[in-house]
């Protein structure tokens, strides 16, 4: 199994692509707005090209992680790390021409995105919107976009990478 370094750069790309529609205030944005407690005017004056920049880093960052929980075969590689001896690599060989394919779909790693989103994103979500006296709406807004995102990019690197 070869990592595709290129392949993560794009999936770091989708949370922006997602976040452009689903925030747009044709969409959810006027929601998100009213449920955050925000206006236009509290909007203006950041420095967007910061937090764009630093957006793609942590989409960067999402995408490396989420590939270790999306593509099975990471857990395997993981176990036999470190092991370098001939019985092992011929075994690994053999392992990945049998099994290196299985399931490395992109339905199965929207599944696997899907998941991660209402399991990871939802609980620490909700925790930061309880403490912030934040509405269902704001949390619901903010988990769909999750787990609609971590779905394209489970999605994504499944089945490409």
């Amino acid at each position: 199994m070869q990592l595709h370094f290129w392949l993560i750069l794009i999936a770091g790309l989708i949370p922006l692509i997602t976040g452009f529609i689903w925030y747009h205030p044709q969409v959810f944005g006027n929601a998100w707005m009213k449920a955050a407690g925000m206006n236009e005017e509290s909007m203006k004056g950041a420095n967007m090209a910061l937090i764009f920049g630093l957006c793609y880093l942590f989409g960067c960052m999402l995408a490396s992680a989420i590939m270790t929980i999306v593509i099975h075969q990471f857990g395997f590689n993981s176990v036999m790390q470190g092991d370098n001896s001939p019985e092992t690599a011929a075994y690994m060989n053999n392992f990945f021409e049998t099994y290196g394919n299985r399931f490395r779909t992109f339905k199965h790693g929207a599944l696997h995105g899907t998941i991660s989103g209402l399991f990871i994103a939802l609980p620490i979500l909700g925790t930061c919107a309880l403490f912030e006296r934040k509405g269902f709406k704001y949390i619901a807004i903010h988990t769909g976009y999750w787990m609609l995102t971590l779905a394209l990019m489970g999605g994504v690197l499944c089945a490409f990478l």
